[in-house]
């Protein structure tokens, strides 16, 4: 009974051991590695175990590398992950770009990864620019006029400029601002109906995307509406304006005139007043005298 516990006790054991060992010593995907014809030492997978590096995101990345053509340092795959990286991503994405002829390299992908940009999406969308619309955009032509205007801005990625750039919504508010600015400028608000490339010519001669994360290719605008003719209800504004400063003036001057009529009507009962104190006294004085009877 003693020596069939000892031996399922040692069963035990040895299954942990095998466990323990298969986990550190990853046998398949060495093998893997070696097929793939990236190989790796079983030393550095169990060392990547050890400083809890997991081998098999590390090895994913380096097989398709490797598949692709490209020579990526094992250290730095691992470095990366370590900083907190995407392997998996970077190495993608790094692929990706040799394929469509962008120079992409591994330290500018991992600089781009770890300033959290998704860099296997900015290299897909420098092969394949993506449109960008802006919301509903007022202003005002020099007639008076509202035109209300929709673009629709095609951008691609800029590599270089990725880390630190400006984001979607700079080009979406710089878009915005340049067609307010050239429909304002327009002496006539037909000139930019007939006319509405004037519009997206002018935006781009203004270099919006500069500082920003992308290279603007085309500006289309999709659609202008006429709004309120705000010329005209200003100068109803102003015109009602006028007519109640002009109400207000004439109020004032109808109170003066009222207002002089009951001072010169006090000064006419004050002097008739006088009247009978003036005889008065001119009789007392002997100046007057009453007709003989």
């Amino acid at each position: 009974m003693i020596a069939g516990t000892g031996f399922i006790g040692l069963v035990i054991i040895l299954l942990i051991l095998i466990a323990v060992i298969g986990y550190f010593v990853p046998f398949r995907l060495w093998i893997t590695a070696w097929a793939s014809g990236a190989y790796v030492g079983l030393l550095t997978l169990v060392a990547m175990r050890l400083r809890r590096v997991p081998p098999h995101s590390i090895i994913k990345a380096r097989i398709s590398a490797v598949k692709a053509g490209l020579s990526i340092p094992l250290d730095e795959l691992e470095s990366h992950f370590l900083a907190g990286g995407n392997v998996v991503d970077v190495v993608n994405a790094i692929i990706s770009a040799d394929k469509a002829n962008i120079e992409l390299t591994f330290n500018r992908a991992a600089a781009i990864d770890l300033a959290g940009r998704n860099v296997l999406d900015a290299v897909q969308m420098s092969v394949l620019p993506k449109v960008i619309q802006t919301p509903r955009n007022a202003a005002v032509a020099q007639d008076g006029i509202q035109l209300i205007g929709v673009a629709r801005v095609t951008v691609r990625t800029n590599l270089d400029r990725l880390v630190g750039g400006a984001g979607e919504e700079t080009i979406i508010a710089r878009v915005g601002e340049g067609m307010v600015s050239a429909i304002g400028s327009a002496p006539n608000h037909k000139d930019v109906l007939e006319r509405p490339d004037s519009i997206s010519k002018r935006i781009l001669a203004n270099g919006l995307d500069s500082g920003t994360a992308y290279e603007i290719l085309s500006i289309d605008i999709a659609d202008i509406d006429v709004g309120k003719n705000i010329g005209a209800a200003l100068q109803i504004e102003q015109a009602n304006a006028d007519k109640q400063i002009a109400q207000a003036k004439a109020e004032e001057r109808r109170a003066m005139a009222v207002a002089l009529e009951q001072e010169m009507r006090a000064k006419v009962v004050e002097a008739e007043s006088e009247v009978p104190r003036a005889m008065a006294d001119a009789f007392r004085a002997g100046r007057i005298y009453g007709t003989p009877a």
